[in-house]
């Protein structure tokens, strides 16, 4: 007679830390070359993709420092539970706008997949 069940757990991707880097376009071609030729609808789709209002990027055009790319690094940090720093995501967001966008959709293309699980078997 069994009395206790087998307890699953989540095997969890590399918390802390992004699953790429800024500039790994390279790891996903086709979000690449949407990104690259089409940025609008990419950072809407991705947008999208995150929860957030589709046409929320088209408010970027609204000041020095891009708010609606650095809110959603921001928030897409603190969902995964990434490290980083406001300096940096502001840098990211100003500077890397396409790119930043992106890493972002890679990381939710990673982190959305299917979760394993992997039961663990008493005696």
């Amino acid at each position: 007679m069994t009395t206790q069940q087998p307890r699953a757990f989540v095997m969890a991707h590399n918390s802390g830390q992004w699953s790429s880097e800024i500039c790994d376009c390279g790891q996903d071609i086709p979000e690449c070359c949407f990104a690259f030729w089409c940025f609008p609808c990419f950072a809407c789709s991705t947008s999208r993709k995150h929860g957030q209002c589709l046409c929320l990027p088209m408010l970027d055009g609204f000041g020095a420092i891009p708010p609606i790319t650095l809110a959603m690094r921001v928030s897409v940090r603190n969902r995964y539970g990434i490290q980083g720093t406001i300096c940096n995501d502001c840098v990211y967001s100003t500077f890397c706008s396409i790119c930043t966008w992106c890493q972002m959709s890679r990381e939710m293309n990673i982190r959305e997949q299917n979760v394993t699980l992997v039961q663990s078997r008493g005696k």
